[in-house]
């Protein structure tokens, strides 16, 4: 397989759950707008969403694609199945206790989680009633990133990709048709977290069947395949998801800031997830199993080429992307959420915190190949001591910077933190002798860097004024984005196109 063809095909799928995702906040920001409700409902939602990334796409998908794969390349099918068996077992064991524990003490969790909330019984009691609805969800989209990283690996990337847009739907429908059959009727957004994983997890189950590693029950502690599995989660959770452990931690500074800082940083960082996802996830999630199949193989030069390969896709379509979302920050906000109960000083305020967050774009989908770089080895020692020395680093930004940016500057620290962590994963891969730099390197950044200046000129003079987004209807902003965002892609890929880039220079096939 062709791998600029299956990024292609995840972005393709990401897409669409991303757009969906954007449709679904905009419903939310009409309906909710940033208040004590919204608060809640996020606070709610991100501590599983939190614990999504920590333990489903994070640790276990990092630890568990590397030896699955491995078991693929070396001891064939039947071996294959029983480790598939065995850690599906496990993990679903592991998760009913999880589940049911963070129902049994949510008051606690969010306590921990969103302290300032206790100085307000009502929105402390309604988080509370929302995260024992919102908590399942960590059983069901766990199990599904099981079934995702087998898909993965046998290159079936569609499937995977595509499942997201069913949790975006769940909340499309809950927010346009459901929401006056709940008291109070934010509580829609917490069963459609439910409902969402659960339709989530059913889509995965056909297309197991269809390549005949559909999990059974098979209960083995003992199991060589899942000891190794388990020690390399540990310390897994802190080394992939430092930047969503620093995210937990701005939510309980945001909790002590104004009320709607905790909406205002949430719009924001969905903003920064649409590139994020696109290419960061993507990359990640293609990379991984050519990487540990290389790694199985002793292929150290080819491990080498698609780490460069990964990091030249990610510097042509990320800093335009962070520079992009600088410059049109108004434009998306005031087009996307600015609706109903969403003001024109939340729109300054989330244009705040998506500025900040834009400074480390660049270095949270670096991070998310420079990464697998060292999983793809069952390297986890590295990538951990980055991690804790990134996650002190930018809980100092923090401190220094919430007192004059207030929650914007928690949203620099998150980017500036990120940048930091994908510098020092850059310069062990070097170290380590793991990765080493094609040749032309120089010219291709001049060439994107001009490539880019070309493109943030014609968008600051295409732009309009934001009185001028802020007293436009829906339609005339629609149109007025689309031209700006096609604009300045045209301008992009024309200069580069000018200066000899060609898509068949970025051809790579999987190992």
């Amino acid at each position: 397989m062709n791998l600029l063809k299956a990024l292609a095909t995840v972005s393709g799928m990401t897409m669409v759950s991303r757009i969906l995702g954007l449709v679904r906040d905009v419903l939310i920001a009409r309906a909710f707008g940033a208040s004590l409700a919204t608060d809640a409902f996020f606070v709610a939602f991100r501590i599983p969403n939190l614990l999504r990334r920590l333990f489903a796409e994070g640790a276990f998908s990092q630890a568990f694609v590397p030896v699955l794969a491995e078991y693929k390349q070396r001891y064939g099918e039947r071996e294959t199945r029983m480790l598939v068996d065995r850690v599906a077992t496990v993990l679903a064991l592991a998760l009913m206790a999880v589940t049911a524990l963070g129902m049994a003490g949510a008051w606690a969790i969010v306590y921990v989680s969103a302290p300032g909330f206790a100085s307000d019984p009502a929105k402390f009691d309604l988080t509370v009633t929302m995260l024992r609805v919102t908590f399942p969800y960590i059983l069901f989209i766990s199990l599904t990133a099981l079934a995702g990283g087998i898909l993965n690996t046998w290159s079936r990337f569609a499937i995977p990709a595509f499942t997201p847009t069913l949790l975006n739907v769940s909340f499309i429908v809950g927010a346009l048709f459901l929401t006056p059959y709940f008291a109070p009727p934010v509580l829609v957004l917490a069963w459609a977290v439910f409902v969402g994983g659960a339709l989530q997890l059913a889509l995965q189950v056909p297309a197991l069947w269809r390549i005949g590693m559909l999990p059974r029950p098979r209960l083995d502690m003992k199991d060589p395949g899942v000891k190794r599995i388990l020690l390399l989660m540990g310390p897994a959770v802190l080394g992939v998801s430092v930047a969503q452990i620093s995210l937990l931690l701005n939510t309980i500074f945001a909790s002590f800031l104004q009320t709607g800082s905790v909406t205002w940083l949430y719009y924001a960082d969905r903003l920064m997830e649409f590139p994020t996802g696109l290419l960061g996830v993507a990359l990640g999630t293609i990379l991984l199993p050519s990487l540990a199949k290389c790694h199985a193989d002793n292929r150290n030069a080819e491990y080498s080429g698609l780490l460069d390969w990964g990091l030249r896709l990610t510097l042509m379509l990320a800093l335009p992307a962070a520079v992009a979302l600088a410059v049109l920050a108004v434009p998306l906000i005031a087009t996307l959420f600015h609706y109903g109960r969403f003001d024109a000083n939340d729109l300054a305020m989330t244009r705040q915190a998506l500025i900040a967050y834009s400074v480390g774009l660049l270095g949270l989908i670096l991070v998310k190949v420079l990464a697998p770089g060292f999983y793809a080895r069952q390297n986890i020692r590295t990538p951990v001591r980055i991690a804790v020395v990134t996650l002190i680093a930018t809980q100092l930004m923090n401190l220094a910077f919430i007192v004059p940016l207030k929650h914007a500057g928690l949203a620099l620290a998150i980017g500036l933190g990120a940048c930091l962590n994908a510098g020092l994963l850059y310069r062990k891969l070097r170290q380590h002798d793991i990765y080493h730099p094609l040749p032309g390197w120089s010219t291709f950044g001049w060439k994107v860097g001009l490539a880019i200046a070309a493109m943030a000129g014609a968008l600051l003079l295409a732009d309009r004024p934001a009185s001028w987004w802020i007293a436009a209807d829906w339609q005339h902003r629609i149109v007025m984005l689309s031209g700006l965002v096609a604009l300045g892609a045209a301008v992009y890929f024309a200069v580069l196109a000018a200066l000899g880039f060609r898509p068949h220079d970025f051809m790579r096939r999987a190992a």
